[in-house]
């Protein structure tokens, strides 16, 4: 395991760096992804809070390619399955060693199976038979997998299931419960279609997996380090906001049970120390719609909440923050990021007309959406160079 220094002892300045190094890899792995940028950046997030996701959504909208190339990009051991009805245990968590067994002990081989993997998906996971969910339910809540003779502690980050829709079977409710966060998608709208089309010309963009600063290792590593962080996180400032803003969701009909109120402050944490610091405040209660259990009353949460989430924005996960809270800070801090990524593009590629036309489409989208009094400092910079680098030479 990478070395997991308590919080106290991490500087501010390797907060930041390991935060911006997670933002460009989740950046680097939604590149291509049309209108799945959320998907990827709410991976990261609940790989920090140490929670696990739900992504639901009809087949064949990139459920799948969105989760493996986080994986793909973060590295570390990546596990994937699709799960049916005859679905074994023994598929997910490993065979039994015979060599074991030949002298009297039922242990499991575990090596390449979920039980050793840091970044796991699951495809159709509610259709996993009642022997594979109560093996799973262990290792989610507890990072432990126990069967038979073997004990093994997991490094399991955040596990992702995905399924076609919500179970309707009450007997799966307290399985789901452990999926946190919940992210609905829908296939991508006629609007993005020549987008769509374009982006899937392009070959999906290829993770660097050398040894130094910004390999695997070092992914991890600032992973696990923001991790420690957002767990010594200060909350005692945002509680009161907090409680306020879950009574809200209750008195508007979203069901929001003990056990995910306590745990949507890793969320609330784990989106502060992505945005760079150790103490939450109003701008990170952005997060509190992926714990309604529905798109319907995610949707509902975001309405409910729209005063408290205002001004919420987050550096790193930008997308994921102007989604759920619909404000201009937020959708201020993508279009920043944005830009900044293709004006580097830009100055990367020979003089061509694609790169031109995408620089003036953000020039576009930031003239729709600020006035030129209420544009953000750090927007306006990146305005200007974006009308610099059209200007014709």
């Amino acid at each position: 395991m990478t070395d997991t220094s308590t919080p106290a002892e991490a500087p501010p300045a390797v907060l930041r760096q390991d935060a911006e190094l997670i933002a460009g890899v989740v950046a680097a792995a939604g590149r291509g992804l049309v209108d799945r940028e959320t998907v990827a950046e709410v991976v990261a997030l609940c790989a920090v809070a140490g929670e696990h996701l739900l992504v639901v959504g009809p087949p064949g909208t990139a459920k799948s390619e969105a989760v493996r190339r986080v994986a793909g990009q973060l590295g570390g051991r990546y596990f994937e399955y699709l799960l049916g009805r005859f679905t074994e245990p023994n598929e997910l968590f490993g065979p039994v060693d015979l060599r074991s067994l030949r002298e009297g002990r039922v242990e499991f081989e575990t090596a390449g199976m979920l039980p050793e993997a840091d970044i796991a998906f699951l495809d159709e996971v509610f259709l996993g038979s009642t022997a594979v969910l109560n093996t799973l339910l262990g290792l989610l809540n507890e990072r432990v997998f126990r069967r038979g003779g073997t004990v093994l502690a997991g490094p399991l980050r955040v596990c992702v299931g995905a399924a076609n829709h919500l179970p309707e079977d009450p007997a799966l409710a307290a399985f789901a419960d452990r999926f946190l966060a919940r992210v609905f998608v829908d296939p991508v709208a006629d609007a993005r279609l020549e987008e769509l089309l374009e982006a899937g010309r392009r070959p999906a963009p290829v993770a660097h997996h050398g040894g130094g600063p910004g390999g695997p290792e070092d992914r991890l590593g600032a992973l696990d380090r923001l991790a420690v962080a957002a767990r010594g996180c200060e909350l005692d400032g945002v509680t009161p906001l907090l409680a306020s803003a879950l009574r809200r969701l209750r008195a508007a009909g979203v069901p929001v049970g003990d056990r995910r109120a306590v745990r949507s402050q890793r969320l609330v944490a784990a989106a502060t120390v992505l945005d760079g610091r150790t103490v939450a405040t109003a701008r990170d209660l952005w997060v509190l719609p992926l714990v309604a259990p529905t798109a319907d009353t995610q949707a509902l949460a975001r309405d409910t909440l729209g005063d408290l989430i205002e001004k919420a924005a987050n550096r790193s996960l930008t997308h994921a923050a102007e989604e759920l809270s619909r404000s201009s800070a937020a959708r201020a801090e993508r279009l920043a990021r944005t830009g900044a990524a293709l004006l580097a593009d830009h100055r990367g590629l020979p003089e061509g007309r694609d790169s031109r036309l995408r620089l003036e489409a953000a020039l576009r989208e930031i003239d729709a959406g600020f006035a030129a009094a209420d544009l953000p400092a750090a927007l306006a910079g990146i305005r200007a160079e974006l009308v610099a680098a059209v200007a014709p030479s």
